[in-house]
C-alpha cells in the first residue's frame, strides 16, 4: 500500500514585496501547520519523504509540521510544484521511488484540490463531499493506493482515508474562508 498525505499550505500574508512566491505563513497558518503535523505524528503517520513546492508559504508549512515528528524526516523542495496543474502534479507523484510508503506533499491550490479529486475513487462519503467543496489552507487528504509502484497511481485508484482541516483540529464548527 502506498499513502499519500497531501497538504494544502497553510493561511498567508495576502502580500509580499518579494511577489507570491515570498508571501510568509501568518501566525495561524504555522499554527495550522503544526497542529497537523501533531495529528500526522500522533496517528502513526509518519512520511519517508516529504516534498514541498519552492514558494515560501509551501516551505514554512512544511517545516511547521515536520517539527512534530521526533526524528529527522527527508524532505526537498521541488520547484515544479509551484502553481502546478493535475497532469504535472500526477507526472511527480508518479516518479515517487518505490522505497517510499507515506509520502507528505505540501503545495497550493487549485492543483492540490483538483489532484485530491482526482485520485479519490472511495472513501467516506462525508469527507469526500466535504474535500470537494472545499480544501481550506492546510488541509490534509489522506489518499491510499493499493498498489506496489507510484507510476502505477491512475484516475479515481485512491481511497480517501481522512480529510482534515485545521478548524477541525482546532474544534471549530466551520472551516475558515481562505
Amino acid at each position: 500500500m502506498r499513502r499519500l498525505l497531501l497538504l494544502r499550505h497553510g493561511k498567508a500574508d495576502r502580500h509580499s514585496a518579494g511577489g507570491d512566491r515570498e508571501r510568509p505563513l501568518m501566525r495561524r497558518g504555522e499554527e495550522d501547520a503544526r497542529r497537523v503535523g501533531e495529528f500526522l505524528r500522533d496517528a502513526g503517520m509518519t512520511p519517508d519523504l516529504a516534498v514541498a513546492s519552492n514558494a515560501r508559504r509551501a516551505k514554512q508549512t512544511l517545516e511547521c509540521a515536520l517539527a512534530a515528528f521526533p526524528g529527522h524526516v527527508t524532505h526537498l523542495i521541488e520547484n515544479t510544484i509551484y502553481l502546478a496543474t493535475v497532469d504535472h502534479l500526477v507526472d511527480v507523484l508518479r516518479q515517487t521511488p518505490d522505497k517510499v510508503q507515506t509520502l507528505l506533499a505540501v503545495g497550493h491550490n487549485p492543483g492540490f484540490a483538483e489532484l485530491a479529486v482526482w485520485l479519490a475513487g472511495s472513501g467516506n462519503a462525508e469527507d469526500l463531499d466535504h474535500m470537494r467543496s472545499s480544501y481550506p489552507t492546510a488541509a490534509l487528504a489522506i489518499l491510499d493506493f493499493d498498489t506496489e509502484h507510484w507510476a502505477e497511481v491512475r484516475k479515481g485508484a485512491a481511497r480517501l482515508h481522512r480529510f482534515v482541516t485545521p478548524s477541525a483540529l482546532r474544534g471549530d464548527v466551520v472551516d475558515d474562508p481562505d
